[in-house]
């Protein structure tokens, strides 16, 4: 009896060990399907957005690219026409001229700036150790003098880095006098990209890489530059990609390494840029989450192996205590990843938030130079609402119809002012016509009448006897010389004798000149910043200048205030002047 009880309890005992195996091994296969299956998602997942972000950081690279060269593109332009320059390619005169270019250094940023004579002699440069320097066969120098435009130009120098230069003919009644040379300095961003972990190269259209984060892909191609330094053999390539867990195939391998590639284009003279991203972090993200399940299935492992082991009472705590391990590690995995998710939604609250502030901003902004510009033609439609009320009063109604033709011509104007604000909110082109500059002035004078009347003001103006013309728009210019002379009236205001004296000369360009008797000016820093005013409240919103500084700047022109000696304020307005044979072409 007793043999048949044991019977029955060793193969209770059997049993419960084959279940307990079975358990065991069920257990290790379904982990391993999860954490494969796991391992495939998310990397799948992490990958596209770290390759999403590598996209948005070449967006950012092209986009400095960009804004670098543009940026330097106009300098040659402006420099060509610069009087100092002129004037030292024909007297032969050059002590100054090294310091001129060398003041202007800082403010465009450029490598450096070089000034050649007609000869291709360096007759003045930002870097001294150069000047005398022949640039006679210099393709720079040679392609500039055949060109009427700026010409640009990569040059791979001695060590095997690349210049970027802009340069243009310097003349004078169509009579070369010399070559400005501007080098822009593209190696800064070469040492920005090379404190980051993802490897950069920029080729032009020929393939050629001519910036790299790699000294030794320069000058080559793509596909030269990845064969520098492959991995040796595809054992091991394949070993690498499986060490590294990597769910997708490999895009390239630089300095031995799996990579991901992403290719942008820079709107340059069709050349492109490309970044190889490491999958390092796609790994660390992945590895966090299989570590989370790794430790849930450990903990049931663990329960499994307890019960198989219970007889062996050390064995049991040592797995208790690895247990406890693991569990408050999960949960400060989990309590991390709570945190991270609750920063990632206060920060897309705040991109929200930033992005609306900004849209008021502008709307704001938007409203305040509509104001601004419309508040002259309203007060002088007020005016001639005035006149003509009395004037058909007297019965003069004849007199009548010529103010309130005037209102009509007022309320154009004011449509014109509103579409050319939008059109400006808006950075659309406009259409340029020649404009004279006289015939702009006698109009804004005409609108300025009843302020100057009831003002007293005395207006002195001299004019050329022939006309001054530039390439404008002519409701622009008029809204700049209005906010000039409005500006001059408001700062006679208390003058005894208040007086504003109008002058307009043409030589290499326009200069039109208002300068009044009142009390001059104290803040240049700020004098031409949006809403910066110095009136009463109510008096003003500090838009004028402002906008009349962004209108000469897009006119291509410069707008420049100072202290007259005697006092009061002058400002000058400098446009590229209109020559009757453009005017011929026109």
């Amino acid at each position: 009896m007793s043999k048949k009880r044991s019977s029955a309890r060793l193969k209770v005992l059997n049993t419960t060990t084959w279940r307990l195996r079975l358990v065991f091994v069920v257990l290790v296969a379904l982990a391993v399907a999860v954490v494969f299956v796991t391992n495939r998602l998310l990397t799948d997942r992490f990958t596209e957005s770290t390759r999403n972000r590598a996209e948005l950081r070449l967006v950012l690279y092209s986009g400095n690219l960009l804004s670098e060269l543009r940026q330097n593109a106009i300098v040659p332009q402006l420099l060509a026409r610069d009087p100092s320059l002129i004037l030292a390619l024909e007297s032969g005169d050059f002590s100054q001229s090294s310091q001129r270019l060398i003041s202007f250094l800082d403010e465009i940023g450029a490598a450096s700036l070089t000034l050649l004579d007609r000869d291709g002699r360096a007759v003045a440069v930002t870097d001294r150790n150069l000047l005398g320097k022949n640039h006679r066969q210099a393709p720079y120098y040679v392609d500039a003098l055949r060109s009427r435009d700026t010409v640009f130009k990569v040059l791979e120098d001695e060590t095997g880095a690349y210049r970027f230069t802009y340069s243009r003919r310097v003349e004078r009644q169509n009579q070369v006098l010399g070559v400005i040379v501007v080098e822009v300095d593209l190696a800064k961003y070469e040492r920005a990209w090379s404190g980051i972990s993802d490897a950069v190269l920029v080729t032009d259209s020929e393939g050629r890489i001519i910036l790299a984060t790699e000294p030794r892909w320069r000058g080559l191609s793509e596909e030269e530059a990845l064969r520098r330094e492959p991995v040796d053999t595809a054992i091991e390539r394949a070993i690498q990609a499986t060490a590294g867990w990597t769910a997708l195939p490999a895009d390239a391998y630089v300095r031995g390494e799996a990579v991901m590639r992403v290719e942008g284009r820079v709107a340059f003279r069709g050349w492109r840029i490309a970044s190889f991203t490491t999958y390092a972090s796609v790994r660390e993200k992945v590895n966090g989450f299989l570590a989370l399940e790794i430790m849930g299935f450990a903990f049931l492992l663990a329960l499994a192996f307890w019960v198989l082991n219970r007889r062996t009472t050390l064995r049991m705590a040592l797995f208790q205590r690895e247990s406890a391990e693991l569990r408050a590690l999960n949960v400060r995995l989990q309590r991390e990843i709570a945190e991270r998710e609750r920063v990632q939604e206060n920060l897309a609250v705040a991109e929200q938030t930033l992005a609306q502030s900004s849209k008021l901003a502008a709307l704001g902004e938007m409203s305040a130079a509509v104001s601004h510009e419309l508040n002259q033609p309203l007060a002088a439609m007020k005016t001639y609402l005035a006149g003509a009320r009395l004037l058909l009063n007297r019965n003069r109604p004849d007199e009548a119809l010529s103010s309130f033709q005037r209102i009509d011509d007022l309320i154009e104007r004011m449509g014109s002012i509103t579409r050319q604000l939008k059109s400006y909110a808006r950075q659309s082109g406009d259409t340029f016509a020649p404009v004279n500059l006289g015939d702009a002035l006698s109009s804004a004078l005409s609108m300025m009448e009843p302020q100057l009347r009831q003002r007293h003001v005395n207006i002195t103006r001299t004019l050329p006897e022939e006309p001054v013309f530039v390439m404008a728009d002519r409701v622009r210019v008029e809204q700049v010389m209005i906010n000039l002379l409005r500006n001059a009236m408001d700062a006679t205001e208390g003058t005894d004798d208040p007086s504003i004296d109008i002058l307009l000369a043409a030589g290499e360009t326009a200069v039109l000149t208002v300068r009044d008797n009142g009390h001059g000016i104290e803040d240049f820093d700020n004098l031409f910043e949006p809403f910066y005013t110095t009136k009463q409240p109510g008096d003003g919103v500090g838009l004028g200048l402002a906008i009349s500084s962004g209108i000469v700047n897009d006119l291509g022109g410069r707008l420049t205030a100072r202290n007259a000696l005697g006092g009061g304020a002058v400002f000058e307005v400098q446009l590229p002047i209109l020559t009757e044979e453009t005017r011929a072409a026109e």
